[in-house]
């Protein structure tokens, strides 16, 4: 069966496209896209901060600093330094309550001494500075716990400590953790049909495929998310999750639902990893009907309200208020951290057991690794990918949460280390930035067992 064409609204269809390519595409392909010129030499983090541009300051702001949903570059660089900071001012969400209990604040111990760290960037023979790779990475805010400690926090462009920022397609690894809790306490069975969870999938790619090939992404798929092919599956995909109205006549897919039980299959399950945001939609369908709750709810119940957070988090909706599972998650750095400082603890917290600790056990395992070379990462030799968690299989036994324009929650057990980062790199693909930033967070991981 062929891709079904569907319509997308003319003012917003590249702006929704890239909020998708941003918040869910694979980076091998968001980066395949035909570089601009713009691409190719961006503004500097300092020249492009939002703050000094003065995007939507005003009331109302100049007509040349407004920045709409609708604009077909809403989400372009610079305006998406902006924007990873304002989804909810555009589109509809639904929050991530972190409920009435007490908040759990960090102890205080800053270390100086990380700014002056260097480190040699993969493919380059010259060193550079802990603090100068933050502005090469644009990165909008981080947090570095050791020992469950805050050793140091940053925060630039449209990122303080007390706003919100795009996950991107860390969202996938929460969905992916909520998964694993689920086959951890036996309420999904991994090695189950998805079709048997969730029957209207059946006659999709998904109906015979395991649960467990849906965590780990080796579906067999035919869907395409190049950007650069105006017939790529992705725009129906971002047609079925655009929020708004459809018009007169219309007859694709009005939801991330709806467009789930049309993807068709495309070799094997089980063969090889295939990074593909609509496995984690699947994945989110597939919890909310074993539990009777969105990931949304879930995540709230489960992790949020009882890990001490300081801030609600929200996601990203699609027209019915389904929360994109695959990256639309918006939340405050340090419960980033805390979301990292979890799985360093193995699910406790305050003696309290709030993650299964066969859950974060099995990530930490990793995956298979010869699945995982198939799917073409030439800076990530070795690693694997499990639960929707980059497994690294270094020494230290790092893992980590990774988001297209540097979004990351870095673990490090060997080191008792968890690094969160949010960013706004113009260039969507972890490639722009693991160069710079894995010998950062390895140069950091050194320092701190030296210690």
């Amino acid at each position: 069966m062929a891709p079904i064409r569907t319509w997308i609204p003319p003012a917003c269809a590249r702006g929704l496209a890239l909020a998708i390519a941003a918040v869910g595409a694979a980076a091998t392909i968001a980066s395949s896209r035909p570089a601009t010129a713009q691409e190719a030499k961006p503004m500097t983090a300092a020249g492009s901060d939002p703050v000094a541009l003065g995007w939507m300051v005003g009331a109302p702001p100049p007509a040349d600093r407004i920045i709409r949903f609708t604009d077909p570059d809403y989400f372009s660089f610079p305006k998406l330094r902006w924007t990873v900071c304002h989804f909810r001012q555009l589109m509809p969400t639904i929050g991530v309550g972190r409920g009435l209990g007490p908040l759990r604040f960090f102890e205080r111990r800053i270390d100086d001494g990380i700014d002056a760290l260097t480190f040699t960037p993969l493919g380059s023979d010259k060193t550079m500075r802990f603090a100068d790779s933050l502005a090469a990475n644009y990165t909008d805010g981080i947090a570095i716990l050791h020992d469950g400690k805050l050793v140091y926090e940053r925060y630039s462009g449209c990122l303080d400590d007390t706003g919100k920022h795009a996950a991107m397609s860390v969202t996938k690894s929460l969905t992916g953790l909520l998964g694993e809790m689920l086959v951890a306490e036996g309420r999904i069975d991994d090695g189950a049909k998805v079709a048997t969870l969730v029957p209207e999938l059946a006659q999709s790619a998904f109906g015979d495929a395991t649960v467990r090939q849906v965590l780990d992404m080796t579906t067999g798929l035919r869907y395409s998310e190049d950007y650069s092919d105006p017939k790529a599956d992705v725009w129906t995909y971002s047609a079925a999750g655009n929020p708004l109205p459809k018009p007169a006549g219309y007859t694709g897919p009005r939801s991330y639902f709806d467009y789930l039980k049309t993807v068709r299959k495309e070799g094997e399950h089980g063969a090889a990893f295939g990074y593909r945001t609509i496995n984690s939609d699947a994945l989110g369908w597939i919890i909310a009907r074993v539990t009777g709750q969105s990931v949304a709810t879930l995540l709230s119940e489960r992790i949020w309200s009882r890990m001490g957070a300081e801030q609600d988090a929200y996601y990203t909706v699609d027209s019915i208020g389904t929360p994109f599972a695959g990256g639309g998650l918006n939340a405050g750095l340090r419960d980033m951290a805390r979301i990292g400082q979890l799985m360093l603890n193995g699910g406790t917290q305050d003696g309290e057991q709030i993650i299964p600790e066969a859950a974060i056990a099995h990530i930490r395992a990793g995956g298979d690794k010869a699945a995982f070379a198939k799917g073409g990462y030439p800076l990530l030799k070795g690693w694997s990918y499990t639960g929707m968690w980059w497994i690294s299989h270094n020494p230290n036994g790092a893992f980590m949460a990774r988001g297209v324009h540097g979004q990351a929650i870095y673990v490090d057990p060997a080191a008792r280390m968890v690094i969160a980062r949010f960013a706004s790199n113009p260039q969507a693909s972890n490639a722009a930035n693991d160069p710079t930033s894995l010998p950062a967070y390895q140069a950091v991981a050194d320092y701190l067992m030296a210690k």
